[in-house]
């Protein structure tokens, strides 16, 4: 941790390696970059990037950017379209346009439901214990049977329900 710690001193100072200096608003600067679209970085809060999308230009582009310094009134609507890309990658339609993610949000959350109910199925049939006797139908029959025939509660409770001499539940 100290070594991580002292190397990322270093960097800020400057000694060993020459990092980057950026704002929050803006991207990060570096003099060796790669190409041809390592800054650019537009979003939709702040949708002027510091860069054109495009800086490596072959002939084709490169003509029609000296065209742009001429009348815009001799350019057509395709090359003007061009013109648009190398600037920017995406336009505001095309970036505001609703993704697909979702779809893939929601295939997440039901494979960890059905994850989870298949581990909660395999702790149920392997690793919890069976049913206590208590639970059973027989069971229960057997304890009310006793509860009626001590009489238990017989003011408000199960036996104030219970026809002693028809041997069935009041009506």
């Amino acid at each position: 941790m100290f070594f991580r710690a002292a190397w990322s001193l270093a960097l800020r100072k400057g000694r060993l390696g020459m990092r980057g200096i950026h704002s929050p608003g803006d991207t990060a600067h570096s003099k060796g970059k790669m190409p041809p679209y390592t800054n650019y970085h537009a979003q939709r809060s702040y949708p002027m990037p510091d860069e054109p999308f495009c800086t490596e230009l072959n002939a084709e582009q490169r003509a029609l950017k000296e065209k742009e310094k001429g009348s815009w009134t001799q350019l057509s609507h395709a090359e003007k379209v061009a013109l648009y890309r190398l600037q920017f990658h995406e336009t505001f339609a095309e970036m505001n346009r609703r993704s697909n993610e979702w779809k893939t949000v929601m295939g997440g959350v039901f494979f960890f439901f059905g994850f989870t109910a298949l581990l909660i199925w395999w702790q149920r049939v392997y690793v919890f214990p069976k049913k206590p006797i208590t639970l059973t139908d027989e069971w229960k029959a057997r304890q009310l049977q006793r509860i009626l025939d001590m009489r238990g509660n017989p003011v408000q409770g199960l036996a104030s329900q219970w026809d002693y001499e028809k041997k069935e539940w009041k009506k």
